[in-house]
């Protein structure tokens, strides 16, 4: 099948007038996809709360054709614990429509800039099993797999298993991974 020539694609940070949009396309995923194992669609209030959970370090791309939504990518906070504080979980969707067409590179790739300029230093990402292309996007962009996690949801009447992958920066200058002994070398540093 021949794809139709794209228009151009711009990406740009989200704001609270982008909800509806970015809304209604979770909701296909919700209803469609194993991409979320959110079961109901989300209302427009819930994803305004959504929305303005999401602060300055966590920021919001949407990816826009012709004045519409076709896209977007969030970073979220993996945990409220203190020090999970530098790690985020990217989450990333695009409009059935415009799959195949290079939007969720290029919203990933640029959640990922946007996770180093904002002093992040690892990212995550949870992609259940069967979504081949997914896997691949992450791994073009440098994520790595770090586990699986057995059925641990059950979507559209499967158990199915989530795969875990990791990106991590490198460390800046300012906060270096600390030196530790090898508890079985006798040395100490």
């Amino acid at each position: 099948m021949e794809r139709r020539a794209t228009r151009t694609i711009s990406l740009r940070l989200a704001s609270v007038r982008d909800v509806p949009g970015i809304t209604s396309i979770y909701n296909d995923a919700v209803r469609t996809t194993t991409a979320t194992f959110d079961l109901e669609p989300r209302s427009l209030a819930a994803g305004r709360r959504w929305f303005r959970s999401h602060g300055r370090r966590h920021p919001v791309l949407v990816a826009v054709r012709d004045g519409a939504i076709v896209g977007w990518a969030s970073l979220s906070p993996w945990s409220d614990r203190p020090a999970y504080d530098r790690t985020a979980e990217v989450s990333v969707y695009v409009e059935a429509g415009s799959r195949g067409l290079g939007i969720g590179h290029r919203l990933l790739a640029e959640l990922v800039r946007e996770g180093g300029r904002r002093g992040l230093h690892t990212l995550i990402a949870r992609v259940a099993d069967g979504n081949a292309v997914s896997l691949r996007l992450h791994a073009s962009l440098g994520f790595v797999p770090i586990g699986v996690m057995r059925e641990v949801g059950t979507k559209f009447g499967r158990l199915l298993d989530v795969h875990l992958l990791q990106r991590t920066y490198p460390p800046r200058s300012s906060v270096r991974p600390r030196r530790t002994a090898d508890p079985g070398s006798g040395r100490r540093d």
